[in-house]
């Protein structure tokens, strides 16, 4: 007897182990995938150093830093990796070659979205695949819906330009949600090469149903649609949402991408389904980066975390069945944590007074003062003065942007002038090399002062493009299946982590 109970306790045992382990790897039901395009570190920490000013501390002090309170919902996640960004050919890749390595777990050309390098195969995205396995999808961004990043996610093309072509792929998926921004060319081609569909009538025809309406895409979340497309209200720049400083301060009855996040989940969470695949793309963090404008990227990030915010709330009642994985593309703009004319020191609340957006200024403010200027000759661009004598365009500078001229030093208001003189005549005393270096292709007025502003908030920027920087990578989940996102690893390898987290295929997999 003694013998059959050993041999009973030691086969309950080895059941209940096998019990154990397999609930530990068992697949995640929930997955959510955020990515910042443009982000990496210094994104972060400039939005946590704003946040502790914002909050009343200080950024200099590692004590006020350090609250729970100031940080980013991302960095405050249990595991934490990096990952290198690089695409097949390039140390500073595209979005449409790094959402294709996020995507289908391989590298590919710059401007080629789920093909390879010789854009003569396509392969099935961890979405395609996902929701081949019975799990719904849902794809959100705040810039258009057939950007490159999220059409990484259903579409393979030889080049991210024909939008209209990713947009009819994007009718055809079948995945339950869309949200975000619209779409960039729905009734023709956007280049030579596209296809010259009407995407509102493949929708229509798919069974989809858009909304673009507050009210309408809210009620979601209570009344949820089989298949939907929800696009923000109010388009500010390529049919993508407006700069969240913008919708905060100019737009309020329009979605934050954290409030779309949240009607998604409402929409796909299922208690008795097979679960759902949701990726998150900070995509006007990238476009303001590009821009130098630290304050519209710092409110992006801002509303890019309150989005992960919302996933980690939904873990929270559902901590054995959620993964969520953070991360950025690559960086963008070369933003620095510092600058040569603040040495050690950081003023962040030099940054407290911006209200717009660069987008938004030149929209509005800037082709309003540049339109008084069109009725008359245009100023002597030799002449040092001709912003110092705009007294309208002072105001504006000090208003829009906490930016006082009177403060400034003689060679910002040289900069001011020179660039002024661009904007305004399209001239200046400066070299094109010169213009180049100083303005990349942005206005030359806005950006400079966005320059100044950020220069003294011990802000700096070395491009108006890419950098090949090494990315952060935050993840919190089920225990094991969340610290497969720990450690150093390629962007490739992302896309093979989810695969398996979520018991998908051996990626690439080919269409």
């Amino acid at each position: 007897m003694k013998l059959k109970k050993r041999l009973f306790v030691i086969v309950l045992s080895v059941a209940f182990l096998f019990m154990a382990t397999t609930a530990i790897a068992a697949p995640a039901k929930y997955v959510f995938f955020f990515l910042g395009d443009g982000m990496s570190s210094s994104q972060i920490q400039a939005t946590e150093a704003y946040l502790t000013t914002v909050n009343g501390g200080s950024a200099t002090l590692a004590t006020d830093l350090l609250k729970p309170g100031n940080r980013l919902n991302m960095s405050k996640m249990p595991v934490a990796g990096m990952q290198t960004t690089y695409d097949a050919h390039a140390l500073m890749t595209d979005s449409a070659s790094s959402a294709t390595a996020f995507s289908c777990g391989f590298k590919t050309l710059s401007g080629v979205i789920g093909m390879d390098e010789e854009k003569t195969t396509s392969y099935k995205s961890i979405a395609q695949l996902a929701h081949e396995k019975g799990k719904k999808v849902g794809i959100i961004t705040s810039v258009s819906l057939d950007h490159a990043t999220p059409a990484a996610y259903y579409a393979s093309v030889s080049t991210r330009g024909y939008m209209n072509n990713i947009a009819t792929q994007l009718a055809s998926t079948g995945y339950e949600f869309f949200g975000g921004g619209g779409f960039a060319s729905p009734e023709g081609p956007a280049r030579e090469g596209d296809t010259a569909n009407n995407i509102w009538t493949l929708l229509a025809g798919n069974g989809y149903e858009v909304r673009n309406t507050r009210d309408s895409i809210m009620a979601l979340k209570n009344a949820p649609r089989d298949k939907v497309v929800c696009i923000n209200p109010f388009l500010q720049d390529a049919s993508a949402m407006p700069y969240d400083i913008d919708r905060i301060n100019h737009y309020s009855n329009n979605l934050s991408l954290a409030e779309m996040t949240g009607v998604a989940i409402e929409t796909l969470y299922n208690k008795k389904g097979k679960g759902f695949f949701i990726m998150v793309e900070g995509g006007k963090i990238d476009w303001a980066c590009h821009a130098n404008d630290a304050m519209a990227t710092i409110g992006d990030m801002l509303d890019f975390d309150n989005a992960v915010g919302e996933a980690l709330e939904f873990y929270r009642q559902h901590p054995k069945d959620t993964l969520i994985v953070v991360t950025g593309d690559h960086e963008t703009g070369g933003m620095t944590i510092g600058h040569a004319t603040t040495g050690y020191k950081a003023y962040y609340d030099r940054l407290l007074s911006q209200k717009s957006s660069f987008q938004y200024f030149e929209d509005n403010q800037w082709a309003a003062n540049q339109a008084e200027w069109a009725e008359s000759d245009c100023p002597n661009v030799s002449s040092d003065d001709n912003l110092a004598g705009n007294a309208e365009m002072l105001d504006l500078m000090k208003n829009i942007f906490g930016l006082d001229y009177a403060t400034l030093n003689d060679y910002q208001k040289e900069k001011l002038e020179d660039a002024y003189d661009k904007s305004l005549c399209e001239s200046n005393d400066n070299t094109d090399a010169e213009n180049t270096l100083l303005y990349g292709y942005y206005n030359p007025i806005i950006v400079t002062i966005t320059h100044i502003l950020n220069e003294q908030a011990s802000i700096g920027w070395t491009s108006y493009s890419h950098t090949g920087v090494p990315v952060p990578v935050f993840a919190q989940g089920r225990a094991k299946v969340a610290q497969k996102f720990a450690g150093f690893y390629d962007n490739t390898d992302i896309a093979k982590k989810l695969a398996d987290a979520m018991d998908l295929p051996e990626l690439p997999v080919e269409k």
